[in-house]
Order: structure tokens, then sequence, then C-alpha cells
């Protein structure tokens, strides 16, 4: 936020072209946050392949991305604490995280107390791996499939 809001560009978020380096800011923590180190060595192994990765994910991944929502979004997001609530969740939970998510990051033990607080729910910690992808193990199915048939089948009435 402070990125965006610091961005003599972003002008009080009435700026007519996306400021450059608050979105370059944004990229590079979604980057670094979103990333796993053992994914980010074997497809960037040497220093030119991560500074060719950088270079393309600057030109590809900014495109129709806008300041303003991206400050929304991060600002919504600060204040947000369902915990509060989660014994009010009646159906089937299973809450998957990969070790190498740095955003959720499973060390904290979050995950494992308050899973406690929903009736009906599972917390699995998938180990990182080659196959992990830290926070972006989410979009990966074939790393957390098996655990999603296995709800399905346990939900069958």
């Amino acid at each position: 936020m402070h990125a965006i809001q610091s961005d003599p560009e972003w002008k009080g978020g009435e700026y007519s072209e996306e400021p450059k380096q608050a979105m370059q800011t944004w990229l590079d923590f979604l980057l670094i946050a979103g990333s796993a180190p053992i994914q980010m060595q074997k497809s960037m192994p040497t220093r030119d392949a991560a500074d060719k990765f950088l270079e393309e994910a600057y030109a590809t991944r900014t495109k129709g991305l806008d300041a303003n929502n991206i400050l929304y979004q991060v600002a919504s997001s600060r204040n947000y604490d369902p915990s509060g609530q989660l014994d009010k969740i009646k159906v089937p939970v299973m809450w998957i995280n990969s070790a190498d998510d740095f955003i959720n990051p499973p060390e904290l033990g979050i995950a494992e107390e308050k899973v406690k607080q929903i009736k009906n729910a599972k917390f699995i910690a998938i180990p990182a791996s080659d196959h992990t992808y830290g926070h972006g193990t989410h979009t990966h199915a074939e790393v957390w499939k098996q655990y999603l048939q296995e709800l399905l089948e346990e939900s069958v009435h």
C-alpha cells in the first residue's frame, strides 16, 4: 500500500497512467511471496534466467492492472478475520496448505489451531517438494487432487 501511495505518479489515485514504480514494487512482492524456492531454482537456475524471467514478468503481468484496484484489494484484506465465525460452518471442509507457502506459512500453526473450530474439518499440510509451488500450489490440482477426491467421497450421503 505504501509503495502505491508514495509513488509520485499515483497522484492520490487520480493518475492518468499507472504508477510504474508502484506496480513494479507490487509485482516484486507478489513474485517473492507467491513463489517457492525449489521451483524458482528449477526454472531459473542462473542469474541470466532469473533476469529474463523478471523482465518478462514486468512486461506481461502488470498489463491490465490498476493501482487503485490493487490498493483496494490489499487494504480490504488487512482486517479480514473470519476466525470468530468458523464454528458456524456446517459443511465438510478440507483445509490444504503447502509447507512452502510464504503468504500462509504453516509453521505458524494457525490452520492446525483454527481447523479445530470447524465441526467437520480436516487440515492437510503438504510437504514442500519438487511438486509444490508455494502459495501458488492451489493452482496445481495434481498436488492436492487426491484430497479433494477424499473430501467428495466422505461427503456422499
